[in-house]
């Protein structure tokens, strides 16, 4: 869950790093707004993961549509083809 804090908490840095490490992230507010958000690199690490996951099977959908449509080539003629449009 996320916790707030005002931003005079983070003065105290060793006790606010210890929050963050704790929670997982931070909303720290000025004013009762939202200034900034901080998450724990474990944190981090899983939302990149979770991104790159996605975007993964985004691709892999894609590639399975273009299967599915017959929008394919083998690699032969693929490579054949770079070879005369580039002159390799």
């Amino acid at each position: 869950m996320t916790v707030t804090a005002p931003v005079r908490d983070v003065k105290d840095t060793a006790a606010f790093v210890d929050l963050v490490e704790r929670e997982g992230e931070v909303i720290v507010t000025r004013n009762g707004y939202d200034v900034m958000h901080c998450i724990s690199s474990a944190q981090h690490r899983i939302n990149e993961e979770a991104i790159a996951k996605g975007r993964l099977l985004s691709r892999m959908m894609l590639a399975e549509d273009q299967i599915s449509s017959g929008d394919v080539a083998d690699f032969d003629s693929f490579a054949a083809q770079i070879r005369d449009r580039y002159g390799l």
